[in-house]
């Protein structure tokens, strides 16, 4: 009986919504939407009881529900931002993949402090909302600082070697002269091929996966594997960091992603990855000022191109689930300038994605999200928009974009987090495939 009325609340709710007609236009600039107030609606009785259920395998089914609610929230475990209200935020708007949770670039630079304080951190988190997916980072640059910290035995131990007392070593880890690649200050593009990158990268891995993480984005894995042609090392680390979490992460398994401009990381012809990553792509409209819109065929995009095949879950797809975010990675010497007076990278309006979106007005980003949400399911069902939630920017007027509500926790909050719970909530996005 009690199951009955949950049901009926369920069909009474979307009914609900459904007649509250929320309408778009699919505009480079603008989608017209109601107004309707989403503030009591619970999300528990939009999906099934199995929406978010796995353990050791995921079904595309349930991937694609979590992939249908993430959001940034980049170093959400080192304490970026106001904790509480962050967690308060997550609930609200009903977030269960959370982007970039733990994000250290260069991680070997204050590694142990800042794992420290992920330990402490991620507990509450996950105890306030037990089935989100907390997404670490292992990032394509390593810098002389990773010469200072120990390799553990048990590292050692799993890859079938003779346990020293030794530190990592940097040498031993980038390319070698002729194929190096700088990637930030004093540091380069590592070499996922080299034994020493993969000691590197595999203790990053388990580490996050103790914390309670179930997903690892590894960057930019196409450019770390110029000694890699098929992929082998790749392959090879994945299935090591996937055994370990088969034991020890919280669900038994782990989400390996990367962005993959070419449209997946293959070997054997098949995705070694669980799901793709890559930035929108956004174009600025050079003709109005500030003004940017997405475009199929746009620089490296991953609209329409990510590969599919038989995934390490065990399902075959022709196109692997991705996730589409708004990257961050700088700002030009022309702020505020179109791009195409002055060439050179992708900037918008002189910034980087997430940068050009903090910089604009509160009803041009509510009605930006509801267009790239609608554009991306438009134009490749496999794509997932990853909301904005909280992320770093590249001005002096803006160093963190925050999409919280404006209030004494969080005075630099934007107030994004409504217009992302209502288009989450417009309808459900829990498939019956």
């Amino acid at each position: 009986m009690k199951a009955f009325k949950y049901f009926v609340l369920g069909i009474t709710i979307i009914s609900t919504m459904l007649a509250r007609s929320i309408e778009y236009k699919n505009d480079r600039s603008s989608i017209e939407k109601s107004e309707a107030d989403s503030s009591q609606i619970n999300f528990k009785n939009l999906v099934d009881d199995d929406a978010y259920k796995f353990d050791g395998k995921i079904s595309k089914r349930v991937l694609e529900n979590y992939l249908s609610r993430a959001i940034t929230i980049q170093n959400l475990l080192t304490g970026q931002g106001n904790l509480q209200d962050n967690i308060r935020m997550i609930k609200h708007i009903g977030a269960k993949f959370i982007g970039r949770a733990l994000c250290l670039w260069n991680a070997e630079r204050n590694f142990s402090n800042n794992v420290q304080r992920a330990r402490e951190i991620a507990p509450q988190v996950l105890g306030a909302v037990p089935d989100v997916i907390l997404e670490a980072c292992v990032f394509e640059t390593v810098s002389p600082q990773v010469n200072e910290i120990a390799i553990p035995a048990r590292i050692f131990t799993a890859f079938g070697l003779p346990v020293e007392k030794r530190n990592f070593r940097y040498d031993d880890m980038i390319y070698p002269e002729g194929q190096r690649r700088p990637m930030g200050r004093n540091a380069q593009v590592p070499d996922e091929s080299r034994l020493e990158t993969q000691l590197w990268f595999y203790y990053q891995a388990i580490t996050y996966i103790d914390l309670g993480c179930e997903a690892i984005h590894f960057g930019q894995v196409e450019i770390m594997n110029k000694n890699d042609p098929d992929n082998t090392h790749w392959a090879n680390l994945f299935s090591m960091v996937r055994e370990y979490a088969a034991t020890h992460a919280r669900r038994h398994m782990v989400l390996c992603d990367g962005h993959t401009p070419s449209g997946g990381l293959m070997h054997d012809g098949n995705p070694l990855l669980d799901l793709n990553e890559f930035p929108l792509r956004i174009k600025e409209v050079s003709d109005k000022p500030e003004e940017a819109i997405l475009q199929l065929g746009f620089s490296d995009g991953i609209y329409n191109k990510s590969k599919g095949g038989i995934t390490v879950n065990g399902w075959q797809c022709k196109h692997l689930p991705y996730l589409v975010e708004f990257d961050n990675y700088g700002m030009s010497r022309h702020p505020g300038k179109p791009n195409t007076q002055q060439g050179g990278f992708d900037w918008i309006w002189g910034y980087d994605e997430i940068t050009w979106f903090a910089h604009q007005s509160k009803e041009y980003r509510d009605k930006w999200l509801w267009y790239a949400w609608n554009w991306v399911k438009k134009t490749d069902p496999n794509g997932h928009l990853e909301m904005p939630g909280e992320r770093v920017c590249a001005s002096p007027d803006i160093h963190w974009y925050y999409a919280n509500n404006p209030s004494q926790a969080v005075p630099d909050g934007m107030g994004d987090e409504e217009t992302i719970r209502e288009i989450w909530s417009s309808k459900t996005n829990s498939s019956k495939k």
